[in-house]
């Protein structure tokens, strides 16, 4: 175990360029060529018409794979395709390994769709603890990186949340109609009240990133896949943003959490949303 934190701690004490590079040479060759280029063929349905895989998601998981346990040993990946085909390997979040949370393309339906608005996602965490994250979009050429207590950026220039305007309406977006069940869109519906403009998300990744560079004002989320939220909730964080359930506690990426939660350009805001939900409840 000491030899695992050891190799952690040199790993974190170092610039993780490489990590950053590992991630654009896996879009690079696996996913941009297939941008507007994909077959019938490489698109599958896997829970529904709405929840899409392509080949991209699958090739370019494999080649994070790759790259990132290369680059620190002893380290293991929970990738958002691999889950799927074995939810065991959920388990590796709480474990003593260091874990590489990866959703390869967050956004699959607007990238099967030709909309650019889709990012590949990477956060690196020990024992629930989220410590590096990478926000890739290539179509839109950003890249937006967040270490634990180091701040965030967004193509090498810093990224701060602020506040929200006083007396203006927030700008909120929730879980896609698409993707909730009747009761989360019953919770979710308190959210359309004064002072408050919810609107359906797209990718997840992309609208936390809004959130870290001050654009949209928070998050309501009814669901906890832990590729979809890791590097988001950390870039947000590190930006002065702050998260949390609707039960009032941190939000756990192992899991197990009061649904839906939040996350938002500062800590008023987020509890204002949460008032809201949790009087839904």
């Amino acid at each position: 175990m000491a030899h695992t934190v050891h190799t952690l701690d040199t790993f974190l004490a170092g610039d993780l360029n490489e990590v950053e590079e590992a991630v654009r040479k896996a879009a690079a060759a696996e996913i941009l060529p297939r941008f507007r280029q994909l077959a019938a063929d490489e698109i599958v349905e896997k829970n529904g018409p709405h929840d899409l895989v392509t080949v991209a998601d699958r090739r370019a998981e494999e080649h994070l794979t790759a790259s990132l346990t290369a680059l620190l040993p002893g380290s293991v990946v929970v990738g958002e395709e691999a889950v799927h085909a074995d939810p065991a390997l959920l388990g590796a979040l709480t474990d003593e390994a260091p874990v590489w949370i990866v959703d390869p393309v967050d956004g699959t339906r607007q990238f099967v769709a030709g909309d650019p608005g889709f990012a590949t996602l990477v956060c690196l965490a020990h024992r629930g603890e989220l410590l590096a994250s990478w926000t890739y979009a290539p179509a839109l050429e950003q890249m937006a990186v967040a270490r634990r207590g180091a701040g965030a950026t967004l193509n090498g220039v810093p990224l701060r949340s602020g506040s929200p305007e006083p007396g203006r309406d927030l700008d909120v977006a929730i879980s896609h109609y698409d993707f909730t069940t009747d009761e989360e869109k019953r919770v979710l519906a308190a959210l359309l009240t004064d002072g408050v403009t919810p609107r359906p998300c797209g990718s997840a990744g992309l609208e936390y990133l809004r959130v870290a560079q001050g654009l949209l004002d928070g998050l309501a989320f009814s669901w906890e896949n832990p590729w979809d939220h890791a590097a988001g909730l950390l870039l947000v964080a590190e930006a002065g943003g702050a998260s949390g359930t609707v039960a009032g506690e941190p939000f756990r990426i192992a899991g197990g959490n009061a649904l839906p939660f939040s996350a938002a350009r500062d800590e008023t805001t987020l509890r204002h949303i949460l008032d809201l939900l949790a009087s839904a409840g």
